[in-house]
């Protein structure tokens, strides 16, 4: 956004960078580092998290910065950022509780994690960036009550999909149309990959197999889509959108796929397809204007009903300090949703699981995500995808069910199970979780 580049650079003329801490340090943690460090002005990375504090430290080796110190008490970590170091720890709380943080960008991918991390940095007036589509999507609404709460942010990113689709919708909005499906791309679709098959796709790049697998099994893009309909109020036309349905013609013409009078009459919904050439993410709208529509077919856009907008890449990485300088200078929130939870994400058996086993998590071996409207996932008990790790089932589970609160045992005392209860509560005046959390405790 250019206003931000403009606001940026003020901060550094002004010796007033917003400090930055990464939870996490892994693939894209270093690809944002490195972005700080050297191309960006008015920002700073002051500190480094991740649960093997030498992957902290040699992520700031990979991204240049030359004064790297690992403090272990709160007093040592808040006086070597002043001094203008960048601190490395295993500790992500030193972060979160740091008086020379601004702004804690989650990379991480965890659901209990980060829950645990962003309400310290709440409590210590901190915004939270998120690059951690799952915490946004299992447990986004109830999150952002806290953050209203203690007066901070709780957003989503620039450059990752929820984000550039966010934009796009904001932009085709304020060109006066009225968007109809927010869409995303897809290269692959296959919800039995896991990390075996995964693994040189992984090597190659040097990413983490269990992502890249979430990315091949739809989990992430699930996650994605329902941050977006959960800001726009937008549904799924049934569970797992199309499921990867193949479409591979020119991207201006995507909206023969839809119904306009069935995505009329739903509100608008989010969707995916897989194969569109040059194509990143989409939004189609209509103009109820017929002097404009005269306009948008002399601009070569059609000649309607759905009129295609689309964006042909996600730069990931590259785009999160525009969404850091969003939250902290302008307290724009990116993707914030409008109340409780419009979709949510499902597990279904990726294979037949047996009674007395312990799924593992997202991206692994047992478990896809497919996104669902809330009153579905809500009347039927569904269990999120995000929150499965740990879970022990009770029953046996045919491949390709989905996974219910009925089927297994929770995990004890986790704080992501008790938000996602008050969420139900709060936000559907349903109270059947809080007592079966509460069961677990």
């Amino acid at each position: 956004m250019i206003i931000v580049d403009t606001a940026l650079q003020a901060r550094q003329r002004e010796g007033r960078p917003i400090r930055v801490g990464l939870i996490g340090a892994g693939f894209m943690s270093r690809g944002l580092a490195n972005h700080i460090v050297n191309t960006t002005p008015g920002m700073r990375l002051v500190g480094v998290y991740d649960r093997r504090s030498q992957r902290a430290s040699d992520l700031c080796e990979y991204a240049g910065v030359k004064d790297v110190v690992c403090p272990t008490v709160q007093r040592e970590v808040n006086l070597a950022i002043r001094e203008g170091k960048t601190v490395a720890t295993g500790d992500a709380f030193l972060l979160a509780r740091s008086t020379e943080v601004d702004v804690l960008v989650d990379v991480t991918g965890s659901v209990e994690f980060g829950a645990n991390v962003a309400f310290e940095a709440f409590k210590h007036h901190k915004d939270v960036v998120l690059m951690n589509a799952e915490i946004d999507a299992t447990i986004g609404p109830i999150m952002q009550t806290y953050a209203a709460k203690h007066g901070v942010i709780f957003s989503a990113c620039d450059g990752d999909e929820p984000g550039v689709q966010i934009n796009l919708y904001r932009w085709v909005k304020g060109l006066g149309l009225t968007p109809r499906v927010i869409g995303n791309i897809k290269g692959l679709q296959d919800p039995y990959r896991n990390p075996t098959t995964q693994k040189g796709f992984a090597e190659k790049w040097g990413q983490n197999p269990a992502m890249v697998t979430s990315f091949a099994d739809g989990s992430k893009i699930s996650f994605e889509q329902a941050i977006v309909a959960n800001a726009t109020g937008f549904v799924v036309k049934s569970r797992g959108m199309s499921r990867g349905m193949d479409y591979k013609d020119d991207v201006m013409k995507i909206g023969k796929l839809y119904d306009i009078d069935e995505v009329r009459r739903l509100g608008g919904i989010i969707d995916y397809v897989v194969g569109t050439p040059l194509t990143k993410v989409y939004v189609l709208a209509e103009h109820p204007d017929p002097k404009q529509q005269h306009y948008l077919s002399l601009y070569k856009m059609g000649d309607g009903p759905l009129y295609s907008f689309f964006t042909p890449y996600h730069l990931v990485h590259f785009e999160v300090p525009t969404a850091i300088a969003r939250v902290a200078i302008f307290r724009d929130s990116l993707a914030k949703p409008l109340g409780g939870p419009v979709v949510e994400v499902c597990a279904c058996a990726k294979r037949d699981l047996q009674a007395g086993e312990t799924l593992d998590d997202y991206g692994m071996y047992m478990t896809y995500g497919e996104a669902v409207n809330a009153d579905e996932m809500c009347c039927k008990r569904y269990l999120p995808e995000g929150l499965v790790e740990g879970c022990l089932l009770k029953k046996d589970i045919a491949k390709d069910s989905v996974i219910t609160y009925d089927d297994v045992t929770l995990p004890p005392n986790r704080l992501a199970d008790r938000l996602r209860a008050e969420q139900y509560s709060l936000f559907r005046g349903e109270t059947w979780l809080e007592e079966m959390v509460a069961a677990h405790a």
